[in-house]
């Protein structure tokens, strides 16, 4: 793997990380993208701690702590997330984190959602990428922030729901979940709209209720929409994807728009944003904004880690999604 671009941010000309990354991610210090370790020695280590490491979710992933300015996998204390591709049987299978990565950044640079610090990190031996995040799960001294996820504040259990349990409401009962909860609920909705939105335009099937958290904001004691995480283009690997993990509408609501073409267009998204309260002028603005950033969002793929074929997947994902999200 040749780094030609800073494995953050993607701004070119950078074989490590740029210096308002390095500020972002490692409080300055000077962190090299290529991990000490390899990956059989991340595999045998993560075979030894099998069980032991709390992390939540499918795809395999460890704890990382900065140590003598070097990224070290730790079993606690640990402040990054690291995630190599998974070991299944996937399209493109090994441009997961690739992906991740860049769906995050274009999130937090292109649309302005705030989503969790991340990049990519290399195996010693392979260069082999991995996906590595910033915990925002944590306070600098290293105590836990409380943080629920929609599947936990709602009461929604495997045991309980059964094995789908995580796709069991609806993007409009999630949202009346956040109003019930969260007294800032004018502001946090907007932005659980916008990654709603931001979803669907780079075919994210997977954006399920323990992919949105509140988190507990101690300047004014209340919960606020967490920073982003999990998001990236789902479409690539599994083809035959929902095109949006959850119905937009609760009570098996359809708009006119839904019945006529049995796919979300830009009126149901309209809908949607009004149901939930959000102003008019708003909606219109934040459906606008995610149709007009085409050039700048391929720009930032172009310069991305992703394999040329995974690119021209990616950008025509996106390319068909703005169609259907322009109003006619």
């Amino acid at each position: 793997m040749i780094i030609n671009n800073c494995p953050s941010c993607l701004k070119p000309g950078y074989n490590t990380f740029c210096i308002p990354c390095r500020k972002k991610l490692f409080g300055g210090r000077k962190i090299s993208p290529i991990l000490t370790f390899s990956k059989p020695v991340y595999e045998q280590i993560v075979l030894e701690q099998s069980g032991r490491i709390s992390i939540s979710g499918v795809q395999p992933k460890h704890s990382i702590k900065i140590s003598n300015s070097n990224l070290e996998l730790t079993e606690k204390g640990g402040e990054y997330i690291i995630k190599p591709h998974p070991n299944s049987i996937m399209n493109f299978a090994d441009q997961v984190p690739a992906n991740e990565h860049l769906t995050m950044q274009i999130a937090s640079q292109i649309f302005g959602i705030n989503a969790a610090h991340n990049a990519l990190v290399f195996f010693k031996d392979s260069k082999e990428p991995c996906y590595l995040t910033k915990r925002f799960d944590r306070y600098d001294d290293g105590k836990k922030i409380q943080i629920e996820d929609f599947a936990q504040i709602a009461g929604k259990t495997e045991e309980n729901d059964g094995i789908e349990y995580k796709y069991n409401l609806s993007y409009e009962e999630m949202a009346e979940i956040l109003k019930a909860v969260c007294r800032p609920y004018p502001v946090e909705v907007e932005k659980y709209f916008k990654v709603i939105i931001f979803n669907y335009l780079v075919s994210n099937g997977d954006a399920h209720m323990k992919n949105f958290s509140l988190i507990k904001d101690i300047s004014f004691n209340d919960y606020v929409f967490s920073p982003a995480y999990d998001l990236l283009n789902t479409r690539i690997h599994y083809p035959k994807d929902a095109e949006i993990a959850l119905n937009l509408f609760k009570d098996f609501y359809e708009t006119e728009s839904y019945k006529i073409n049995a796919h979300f267009l830009y009126e149901d998204f309209y809908q949607f944003g009004m149901k939930i309260g959000i102003k008019k002028n708003r909606v219109e603005k934040f459906l606008s904004d995610i149709v007009s950033r085409y050039s700048e969002i391929e720009y930032l793929l172009n310069n991305s880690f992703l394999n040329t074929e995974a690119r021209k997947l990616y950008l025509e994902c996106v390319r068909l999604n703005i169609e259907k999200l322009t109003k006619k």
